[in-house]
């Protein structure tokens, strides 16, 4: 603790290449998840499509038994923003889903998290999906190119407000983390804009990067189950999210196959794999 703060961890290159191994366990199980992911499917035959890719990889959920959570990801479907619990709900045509998930494999962690349209999509529900996984590669580009994590927020907030046509919302409830031999580790990550300028950006820094948006206010409550967050006015929302590292050759997108190649190249950044 430093000043009434928790302290940060800082991985060594070795450390993050194990982390990498958790990293694609996660981006795996979230696309056998998000195959399942059709109409007429329950949200726990997500659930169990993601907990098979863990068993055959001989990794564990970090999100089983978290503070008692029953499952091995989060689905959160239309107005429910976070902490979703997959069970007997029917996925119907148009649904849009935020499926979050990880794990952990021999002490050190994953975290990710897509948006999913079932069906045919509603194209503001599109759009708020797009707009939000864009907004995710802007701040993770920000992690490259910044000085500090509040930059990260700072990057997300301006894209997300310069999106043409009916405004957005950033929840502000709900933000970013540290993660390491932990899934949720300091600092905390901010998704939007803010006096706090945050830790300094240095190698060794892992963080998860998720920016939840809303289509309506981005007031929030949490439903009776004690875990369901969902928006009060109903409006729908949507989450990305990924696992980044910093070390000295860059930074590193843990749970993208291609280590964030593809989506970084049109932010001018180009991620470098710890081989």
């Amino acid at each position: 603790m430093a000043f009434g703060q928790p302290s940060i961890e800082y991985k060594t290159n070795e450390q993050i290449r194990r982390m990498r191994k958790a990293g694609l366990v996660v981006s795996r199980a979230l696309d056998a998840a998000a195959a399942a992911a059709v109409v007429g499917a329950t949200t726990a035959d997500l659930d169990k499509a993601f907990e098979a890719v863990l068993d055959a990889e001989g990794a564990k959920s970090n999100f089983k038994g978290y503070h008692g959570f029953p499952a091995t990801v989060c689905v959160s479907v239309n107005d429910e923003v976070v902490h979703g619990i997959p069970g007997g709900k029917i996925l119907q045509d148009g649904d849009i889903l935020s499926i979050d998930g990880g794990c952990s494999v021999d002490g050190w962690h994953g975290d990710s998290a897509r948006g999913v349209i079932v069906g045919t999509a509603d194209p503001e529900d599109q759009r708020l999906s797009d707009v939000t996984e864009e907004a995710m590669w802007r701040g993770i580009a920000a992690l490259a190119t910044g000085s500090r994590v509040g930059d990260i927020g700072n990057a997300i907030d301006d894209y997300v407000s310069s999106v043409p046509g009916k405004p957005l919302g950033i929840l502000e409830d709900y933000v970013g983390h540290g993660i390491g031999t932990a899934m949720h580790q300091a600092p905390d990550v901010l998704n939007y804009r803010s006096k706090h300028r945050g830790p300094k950006i240095r190698p060794g820094l892992c963080l998860a990067i998720e920016p939840m948006l809303v289509r309506g206010d981005i007031e929030t409550k949490v439903l009776d189950d004690d875990w369901t967050v969902v928006t009060t006015d109903g409006s729908r929302s949507c989450q990305w999210e990924h696992t980044v590292a910093v070390h000295e050759g860059g930074i590193w997108v843990l749970t993208a196959e291609d280590g964030g190649a593809a989506k970084l190249a049109p932010l001018g950044v180009t991620p470098v794999a710890l081989v």
